[in-house]
């Protein structure tokens, strides 16, 4: 008999555990597993995200995922994966997460409007050379809380839960 362990080296091999009873009937010594029936845990939902630049140059940016925490990691360059827009800045906040679309279709719909409400509703910077990172820091998020109010009205959000971490007002 071959144990799975030598077929798929990733398979611990079996160690002796209370819920597996010998059979006494067999002669070859098979095992019988009693299993009791756990509920599974909750599924990963999908999430939308804003985050924001702390270092030079400051900018946001909006993004979808089932592991936030995963995903800012790779935005900072902790893990490998983060997406090229997010390289130059790091290290990255978190300022607002959205919960509950019912799948990543409805997820990535929600993040392309937000961008593209972003990109279309005035942005006013100002002229003076002495701004401070914490005035552009602020405008920024206040430049995308107004885009992210626009998107509330073009979609049902009755189920979605909005966390602002860093709220400019």
């Amino acid at each position: 008999m071959r144990l799975l362990s030598h077929t798929f080296r990733c398979q611990k091999p079996p160690i002796s555990n209370p819920r597996l009873s010998k059979s006494s009937s067999s002669s070859n010594k098979d095992l019988t597993l009693v299993v009791k029936s756990e509920p599974k845990p909750n599924p990963k939902q999908w999430c939308v995200y804003l985050i924001i630049s702390s270092n030079s140059p400051i900018k946001t940016y909006v993004g979808v995922t089932l592991d936030l925490d995963r995903r800012l990691k790779q935005h900072n360059g902790e893990i490998k994966g983060g997406a090229k827009a997010t390289r130059a800045g790091r290290p990255w906040l978190c300022a607002c997460t959205i919960h509950g679309f019912k799948d990543q279709s409805q997820a990535c719909e929600f993040e392309s409007k937000w961008k593209e409400v972003s990109r279309k509703i005035s942005y006013k910077k100002k002229d003076d050379m002495g701004k401070q990172v914490d005035d552009q820091t602020i405008r920024l998020l206040k430049h995308r809380q107004r885009a992210l109010g626009k998107v509330k009205c073009l979609f049902d959000c009755s189920q979605f839960e909005f966390d602002w971490k860093l709220d400019p007002f």
